[in-house]
């Protein structure tokens, strides 16, 4: 039996693409760049803040990031304000987090979203307190796909990889439990599709939360 679930964030937990979507228009548009549509942002999202601009740039001409410093501080502003931008729990979600807490598993969220921001989503829509533990992106730890965040969470929780399931939608997720050594299920409500998930090494895809019951 695993005594934890770690969770992605953005196309996991929540569908927040609207919010990353108007955050980053708006910010790129200051000089020149998108808007972009919500599928290209589908596939620009996932690695963090700073390769979310530079991958909007980059789609747009700039392949040598002359916009980036201005680009990126801009977003970080706009995203400040928009973070909670028509961000919901995708469906399930809440019935999944009820349940395991039922049976006594604890429940983690590691995001390459940055810190403050993660807490904004996760605070506003479950509550302080709901989860054990919540990491985002922060200076001086590593990014997904580093396992970094995973054994930072880990220690928190004192168990190992082998107590845990790692859940998210992109391949990045994916790479980064296996690298952790945890068992890595993809999430098929997200943001990318089964083929990515399976190649980046997923143990098992799901198409609905509660699926992920029968793992635990």
């Amino acid at each position: 039996m695993k005594k934890a679930v770690i969770f992605d964030l953005d196309g996991t937990l929540t569908d927040s693409l609207e919010s990353i979507k108007v955050s980053a228009d708006k910010a790129i548009g200051e000089f020149g760049f998108g808007p972009y549509t919500k599928e290209q942002y589908k596939y620009f999202v996932g690695d963090g803040a700073d390769t979310l601009i530079e991958r909007c740039l980059v789609a747009g001409g700039d392949k040598g990031l002359a916009y980036f410093d201005r680009a990126f501080v801009e977003y970080q502003k706009i995203f400040q304000e928009y973070c909670m931008y028509r961000v919901v729990p995708y469906d399930g979600i809440k019935e999944l987090l009820a349940a395991l807490k039922e049976r006594g598993i604890k429940i983690a969220v590691l995001s390459n979203k940055p810190h403050e921001r993660t807490k904004d989503v996760i605070y506003t829509l479950f509550g302080e307190g709901y989860f054990d533990v919540v990491q985002g992106q922060i200076a001086g730890m590593e990014k997904k796909p580093s396992p970094a965040g995973v054994f930072h969470i880990l220690k928190q929780l004192e168990l190992t990889a082998e107590d845990v399931l790692y859940l998210g939608d992109t391949g990045t997720d994916m790479q980064t439990g296996k690298s952790a050594g945890a068992v890595t299920i993809g999430a098929l409500w997200g943001f990318r599709e089964r083929e990515e998930l399976l190649e980046n090494h997923a143990d098992y895809v799901i198409e609905k939360p509660l699926e992920l019951l029968q793992y635990v």
